[in-house]
């Protein structure tokens, strides 16, 4: 086998410092706030009639650090009911320190937007499951989220505000 150069930690060649192929490299990620709610615990406990609604919102907000860097924050919202009742709510903001290179300054903001916090769900989908179960209910597994559709949903809601996305 021929040599070849050794590996950056993410299966990649280690970049030159000349090279202009363009990077994003996830610097540090870490539960920012996390709260989790059981208000009518122990009752809401009880084996219940049916099954409940559950609600979850999403948002991403990110500002940058350095020329290079930006925090981006993804934060999941949701809780659980029947009827009126609410079972649980959790909050969750879980953020990340993205170092973005070489990339065109038209394709940054959707980078930013979009793959970090594609990169970060798992993570926060993970927390927010261990929390529910933790507050004694089934794990709840949040479905894939599409970062390109919620982009595109935020840029036009911009648009029609008279702003830019």
């Amino acid at each position: 086998m021929a040599d070849s150069p050794l590996p950056n930690g993410n299966g990649g060649a280690a970049a030159q410092p000349d090279d202009l192929t363009p990077t994003l490299n996830a610097l540090a990620q870490y539960a920012k706030d996390l709260s989790f709610e059981n208000p009518n615990a122990p009752r809401s406990l009880q084996p219940q009639q049916q099954g409940p609604q559950i609600n979850i919102q999403v948002n991403v907000n990110a500002k940058q650090l350095a020329e290079e860097d930006f925090e981006v924050d993804l934060r999941l919202e949701g809780d659980a009911k029947i009827g009126a009742e609410v079972l649980f709510a959790f909050e969750l903001t879980y953020s990340g320190i993205f170092r973005l290179r070489n990339i065109p300054q038209d394709q940054m903001h959707p980078a930013v937007m979009i793959e970090c916090p594609r990169l970060l769900f798992p993570f926060a989908r993970q927390i927010i499951a261990d929390a529910v179960r933790n507050g004694g209910f089934p794990p709840l597994y949040i479905d894939p989220i599409d970062f390109v559709g919620l982009y595109r949903q935020k840029a036009a809601e911009a648009q029609a505000q008279g702003g830019i996305a």
